[in-house]
């Protein structure tokens, strides 16, 4: 990074857009803070839109700024001003961060489902009920739709609430409400008495 000689300030406030950029690339700080107090928190609306999240938002805004910094050169004058242009990789690191939350959640969707199936084995003061009930429970949910046994799964092993099971699962909060209803009966069903389950409702 360059620095200034001894005695020699920078108005930097003075400067427009793309003389900053331009200081940016010599590595002025104070070109880069004029940038940010112009045009951050244009940057951090957009990014709240896309991300519908404050911490997300500000992740995405931080990578604008230090994308700036790092290559200043990515700016090209003839192609858009630098508002258009912060703006612009403002809405790609957004989508990007929503990609990446988004396929974390599904991750930790499909874990919290296999353990549902595949729960640890019961410590010593379970094992009384972990023989023939246990069976009974798992070919209960075995016999559940994909869907049902899914929602169950994130509820009770993933410890998801249903809205947060909605948004994991991109379902309406009142479907997975109905999901969950209609399996723990359709459990309770089989778990209570010999006549096994009921005809499959929908899902």
């Amino acid at each position: 990074m360059t620095s200034r000689p001894a005695g020699e300030s920078l108005d930097a406030g003075g400067l427009d857009d793309a003389a900053l950029v331009t200081r940016v690339g010599a590595g002025d700080h104070d070109a880069l803070a004029v940038l940010y107090q112009r045009h951050g928190a244009s940057c951090y609306r957009l990014a709240r839109r896309i991300t519908a999240s404050d911490t997300l938002a500000e992740d995405a805004v931080q990578d604008v700024f230090t994308g700036l910094w790092r290559d200043p050169g990515g700016y090209t004058p003839s192609q858009a001003s630098v508002r258009t242009w912060l703006l612009t990789v403002a809405h790609h690191k957004a989508v990007d961060t929503v990609r990446r939350e988004t396929a974390q959640q599904r991750r930790q969707a499909a874990a919290a489902a296999a353990r549902a199936l595949d729960p640890p084995a019961p410590g010593p003061a379970d094992q009384a009920w972990a023989g023939l009930r246990a069976g009974q429970l798992r070919a209960a949910l075995a016999a559940l739709p994909d869907t049902q046994r899914h929602t169950l799964a994130l509820a009770y092993y993933g410890g998801y609430t249903q809205r947060e099971i909605a948004h994991l699962t991109g379902v309406p909060l009142g479907t997975v409400k109905t999901r969950m209803f209609t399996a723990l009966r359709r459990l309770h069903q089989h778990l209570s008495g010999p006549a096994g389950l009921a005809p499959e409702e929908p899902s």
